[in-house]
């Protein structure tokens, strides 16, 4: 006897038909309901009040300080937000393009942070959109002003305006970067399933990431013992502070400056060189020249190379050599296709490179400071590939198999996570169609299924035969009353001679 009902049962990956689309992906962009808003007008506005503020308390602390009246306090400030902004500046006819990192820095933080808090775990693309717009929608409003503020400020002060153009351009690539990455870091996991990226990218991105962060870490290292070594230098920098306004001053500037330093040490630690002006630094060798009289400036080298500083080679070939038993333990790849570790240090290489344009600028007459980047491109690709490849050999021999699986050790995208097209992010379990798991999404019902199934009802009635307990107490069992069907089979021949 053949089912005459369709039968339940779970949908896989190859038979799951298109999912009808959300209240809010039918909606799009033209509706949003009040608390939608208020988290994306929190987005858009409240990293730059806190910019915003900061830079007013600096300004005019700086302008009281220095005794001067507040004609030229709006220009300041407007200056202040663009020069946060890495946005180049001319005063008078200097040029400043060597601006500090740390602000920026700052500001990309918060603001990557601001747009994680406004994810949610069912956010659909249109939800991103709206995050990633308000985002760098209100950095733009305040950079116009600003722009505004400085075209109607160069009167008093000897700001020119700059480039609007230009000005646009660094908000937007800050904040966008800001905004994807913070979004990134929260639903990783899902963006892993949902574009099905390989592993051995996946592994190649978390790889790039370690690999430049240890450089960085290294080259921080380096600079602080640097600065120690040359500490007694430090108080020829306060000569020109003139009072304790000025020695605070000096302090945060050179603070504000500290990751740039930090970047151009990298530049030294792998073999490259850094230019200030007439001058350059490297491992191999120190070309004399001048240098602003800041406290963060004692920590350059002076004099001739030493030969003992070629030991800071060792620093990125460990790295190096490190990225690749990351890659070998983590990746599948094999001695024969090391995608994740070239991957790695081309990342790295990139992110890098994007780093040291950013940190260096004109800097008045002192000329151009930064690192020569496509040397510096060249040898932290080298250094993170070749010992790579070295450590993921090593790896492949001596620690992981050769042809086992990286699961076997250590995988941060098992089954804790996600399985069988479903992942778990902060607390709730989703599947491959971005919403809950094993909900009614999941299920069809298949016309074509045609197996056993098991039919059943509770029903109540008295029964035939009852013990002597029950029947004076009155009460009756409930019978669970199922019947197996089966589905049709193929005429088979008789049957005990029938």
């Amino acid at each position: 006897m053949s089912s005459s009902r369709n039968s339940l049962v779970p949908r896989t990956g190859g038979s799951r038909p298109p999912k009808p689309q959300s209240g809010a992906d039918e909606v799009g962009f033209l509706s949003l309901t009040p608390e939608r808003a208020r988290v994306l007008v929190l987005v858009a506005g409240r990293p730059a009040a806190i910019a915003l503020a900061v830079i007013v308390v600096l300004a005019l602390g700086a302008l009281l300080s220095a005794g001067s009246d507040l004609a030229g306090a709006s220009g300041a400030i407007a200056a202040g937000w663009l020069a946060v902004h890495q946005v180049p500046l001319t005063i008078g006819k200097t040029t400043l393009g060597l601006l500090p990192l740390l602000p920026a820095a700052l500001l990309v933080w918060l603001t990557g942070r601001e747009c994680a808090r406004a994810v949610e775990p069912d956010s659909t693309r249109v939800d991103l959109g709206w995050i990633v717009g308000a985002a760098v929608a209100g950095p733009l409003l305040v950079t116009a002003v600003c722009l505004a503020v400085a075209e109607d400020a160069s009167g008093v002060i000897a700001l020119q305006p700059p480039n609007p153009l230009a000005a646009f351009a660094w908000v937007v690539g800050l904040y966008l970067l800001a905004a994807v990455a913070g979004i990134s870091i929260r639903i990783r996991r899902r963006l892993v399933v949902l574009l099905r990226v390989p592993d051995w990218v996946v592994c190649g991105l978390s790889g790039a990431g370690r690999s430049g962060f240890r450089l960085l870490a290294c080259a921080a290292a380096v600079s602080v013992l640097s600065f120690l070594v040359h500490v007694p230098r430090v108080g020829e920098t306060y000569q020109s502070a003139g009072n304790a306004a000025g020695v605070i001053g000096l302090t945060l500037l050179s603070l504000a400056y500290l990751p740039n330093l930090v970047v151009h040490t990298v530049g030294v630690v792998v073999g490259s060189s850094v230019q200030f002006g007439a001058a350059s630094f490297g491992v191999f060798s120190v070309v004399g020249g001048p240098i602003p009289a800041i406290p963060l400036m004692v920590a350059v080298p002076t004099g001739p190379a030493a030969w003992w500083w070629v030991v800071l080679l060792f620093v990125p070939a460990a790295i190096g050599v490190l990225g690749g038993l990351d890659c070998a333990r983590n990746s599948p790849d094999r001695i024969d296709a090391p995608w994740a570790t070239l991957t790695s240090a081309a990342l790295a290489a990139v992110a890098l490179v994007v780093l040291g344009l950013i940190a260096g600028g004109e800097l008045g007459t002192f000329g151009r400071v930064g690192l020569d980047l496509p040397i510096f491109a060249v040898v932290v690709f080298a250094w993170l590939a070749v010992p790579g490849y070295a450590g993921l050999v090593f790896a492949r021999w001596f620690i992981v198999p050769v042809g086992a699986s990286p699961a076997e050790y250590t995988d941060p995208y098992d089954d804790e996570y996600y399985d069988d097209g479903a992942y778990y992010d902060d607390g709730a379990y989703y599947d491959d169609d971005g919403d809950h798991a094993y909900d009614d999404d999941d299920f069809y019902y298949d016309d074509e299924y045609d197996g056993p199934e098991l039919e059943g009802e509770l029903v109540d009635e008295q029964p035939a035969i009852a013990s002597g307990h029950e029947y004076h107490s009155g009460t009756t069992p409930d019978i669970l009353d199922a019947e197996v069907v089966e589905a049709d089979l193929p005429d088979s021949g008789p049957v005990d001679g029938r």
